[in-house]
């Protein structure tokens, strides 16, 4: 495995590459969720191009940067031992100049949900992933299907900016007692662990009501409501692919979002129906 730092040095040794390119693009403290991702990529893909960059633009003021969990060792070794080709490690100042183009979210899609509570996160999201694809080139990239909302935005910019790159989606990963894998997961005690559990209980919970009949929105986040009190929730919203709230599950078209805050953390989880 080849460990590169800067986006020229990437640049360079990636320009003549004829082969094909899977690209996951990740802020470290990786994880079977991640995992997933490389092995997918390998799968499809004839090089595979892991980045770690946690990325200061994403972070709004308050929130978890400098604590954001840091496993530089023990990503490098799971990288290796997954078959990573190149490990892309750049540095902030690698990555971001001090007067910065970047890309703004979309008004609607990207202020809603998570967007609502973060505001300009999306921004920065959207910035870092489109210096990266810049950078690397791949033929795909894989993203987890858990953070759904980044999913479906980045897969707009490189429909609406006529980019070549194919976005790959993947199955959310989970613990065996269903709690969906995260490296914010580090942050949880054992009793707030437990209490997580409650994500994943309802959601299953909607997906049951939903395979007897009931698709009536409000009926399916009330009782998810119900389930997760009295955990502080941010948000459960039922959308279409598009990310429109919408009234009634339309099966083959909906997704089911849940973000709640446990002892501090912010969790995010969904199920696609």
């Amino acid at each position: 495995m080849k460990i590169i730092s800067t986006p020229f040095e990437l640049k360079e040794y990636l320009k003549n590459e004829k082969r094909t390119v899977g690209f996951i693009p990740t802020m470290g403290a990786l994880h079977e969720g991640h995992r997933a991702l490389i092995l997918r990529a390998k799968e499809e893909n004839e090089v595979v191009v892991v980045s770690i960059f946690l990325n200061p633009t994403q972070f709004l003021k308050g929130e978890d940067l400098e604590k954001y969990p840091k496993k530089d060792e023990a990503d490098k070794l799971i990288c290796k031992l997954s078959g990573v080709d190149v490990l892309f490690f750049p540095q902030a100042s690698d990555i971001y100049g001090e007067d910065e183009v970047s890309l703004l979210a979309p008004k609607v899609r990207g202020y809603i949900l998570e967007g609502e509570s973060r505001p300009g996160h999306f921004n920065g999201v959207l910035t870092v992933v489109m210096k990266l694809l810049n950078i690397v080139n791949p033929t795909r990239a894989y993203f987890g299907k858990k953070d759904a909302q980044q999913l479906n935005l980045i897969t707009l910019m490189v429909k609406q900016l006529f980019m070549s790159v194919t976005i790959v989606a993947v199955d959310t990963v989970r613990e065996k007692d269903g709690l969906a894998l995260s490296s914010r997961n580090a942050y949880l005690s054992p009793q707030e662990r437990q209490e997580a559990l409650k994500i994943a209980t309802s959601l299953r919970s909607a997906t049951a009501m939903v395979m007897r009949g009931v698709l009536d929105a409000n009926t399916i986040v009330e009782n998810m409501r119900e389930i997760l009190a009295p955990l502080e929730i941010s948000y459960v919203a039922i959308v279409n692919r598009e990310f429109v709230q919408i009234s009634h599950v339309e099966l083959g078209n909906s997704i089911i979002l849940v973000e709640v805050v446990v002892g501090g953390t912010r969790l995010l989880d969904n199920i696609w129906l």
